[in-house]
Parts: C-alpha cells; structure tokens; sequence
C-alpha cells in the first residue's frame, strides 16, 4: 500500500462524525476496495479499530487489528450487536479521530456480534477484552458518537477547545 492508498481520517469535532452509517446492501467489489486502504489508514495512525465513518465513508464497516504482530485483521460489515455482558468495567480509551486524547470509559466486558466479513460471509464474533472494547468503540462510530460523548461536559469541551486550537496551528 502506498500513501495514496490511504484514506484521511475525520477529527473531532467534525460534524461528519456525527453522521449514522448506513447498512451495507452487498459486498461488493466497490466496498472489497475499501477494506485494504482503510486496514492501510488504521496501520500507519498506529490504531487498532477504524470505522468507516472516521474515513467519511458513511456507511457500516469497521476493521480492528488488536494482535501483537498487527497480523490479524478483522473487517466487520453492518455489524450487530447480538449480546453485551451485564458486567463492565472502566478502561483508557483513546481514538484515531481525537488524536491524543485519552480517558477513562465504562464499557461491557465482552460481546456477541454478528457481521458480514470482507467476502459477505456472516459470522458470530465473541469477543472479550480488548476486543470487545474495541469493538463496541468502533460501532459507537456508526452510531454517530464519539467516545468523548461518554465524559462530563467540562472535559468535553476542554478536547474541543485543544483540539480545534490544534488544527488551526497545523494550519498556520
């Protein structure tokens, strides 16, 4: 892949962001194309969950990666959420689309998701952990919400405030 392959990725506080994807009618050769350069995109920002939202493609697709070896891609296409423990627990979580940011989120400990993967096939995914973090963050994209929409209004508009005020010295 080369950097031309790479798609940009949204930051908060677009309002782009705040779009809700929508189903995926057929895996299709058009949608086969954007799972490699949205993996690409997801590699070189260091991340390991990306939504097509984050990349402006308002549509439900997600790829996650959580290996050790960066080796082990998973693509989910109009993925449901099946089952969500009643347990959960508070962990860091940081996004490609807030750059920097880290805080803390209660999310279930681990999840039953039913996807298409990259060929159309359906499949079941349990999932717990990392993983399951993960993939609850990235379907919260295609819902049109950010994880900073988890925490209090004053941290809230502290990111948006360091954040726009980022962007604007880039451009500078």
């Amino acid at each position: 892949m080369t950097d031309t392959d790479r798609l940009p990725i949204l930051r908060y506080p677009d309002p782009r962001l705040h779009k809700v994807a929508q189903p995926i009618a057929a895996v299709d050769e058009r949608v086969r194309a954007i799972v490699p350069r949205m993996l690409a995109t997801m590699y070189a920002a260091q991340g390991i969950g990306l939504a097509a939202t984050q990349v402006d493609i308002h549509e439900r697709l997600i790829v996650i990666d959580v290996s050790e070896e960066r080796d082990q891609p998973l693509v989910l296409i109009n993925p449901e959420l099946e089952w969500a423990s009643p347990e959960k627990r508070k962990g860091e979580e940081g996004c490609l689309s807030v750059p920097g940011i880290y805080d803390g989120v209660e999310r279930s400990v681990a999840v039953r998701v039913r996807a298409l993967d990259g060929e159309g096939v359906s499949r079941v995914i349990e999932a717990e952990g990392l993983l399951a973090v993960c993939i609850q963050h990235e379907m919260d994209h295609l819902m049109g919400k950010v994880f900073v929409e988890y925490l209090s209004p004053l941290k809230r508009d502290r990111i948006k405030t360091k954040l726009v005020k980022a962007e604007r010295a880039a451009h500078a």
